[in-house]
């Protein structure tokens, strides 16, 4: 997998590093369940590559560790997993974002990049 610019990115580096600052360096998704572990990674619950209006959105944004951030992503396919999903679905219930259906489905390639949803 070839490395993302983005992530240097000066602007990036600052987010990144308020969420930290406000997840206390401690995964939040774990936190949730009374479990603490180290942060280490700031994920992307609406996936930046198919939502790139909100890559720089602070609540679209959670520290968590790297096992928790492997647990919310297929790797073979780039697909989020069932728990990445739910996770999706609770921050746009939250932030009244309609999610489309087929971004939610189990099937391969159900979901890539549309036009539509950049508008």
């Amino acid at each position: 997998m070839a490395h993302d610019k983005f992530y240097d990115r000066p602007k990036w580096l600052r987010i990144r590093s308020s969420v930290l600052r406000r997840d206390k360096y401690r995964d939040a998704y774990l936190a949730r369940y009374g479990k603490i572990a180290p942060a280490e990674v700031v994920h992307h619950i609406f996936p930046k590559d198919d939502f790139p209006q909100y890559a720089y959105c602070v609540w679209n944004l959670i520290s968590v560790s790297r096992k928790t951030h492997q647990s919310f992503h297929d790797r073979e396919s780039d697909r989020l997993t069932k728990a990445g999903r739910d996770l999706l679905v609770q921050v746009a219930r939250k932030n009244g974002i309609e999610v489309p259906s087929d971004y939610l489905t189990e099937k391969k390639g159900a979901y890539k990049k549309r036009d539509k949803y950049f508008t």
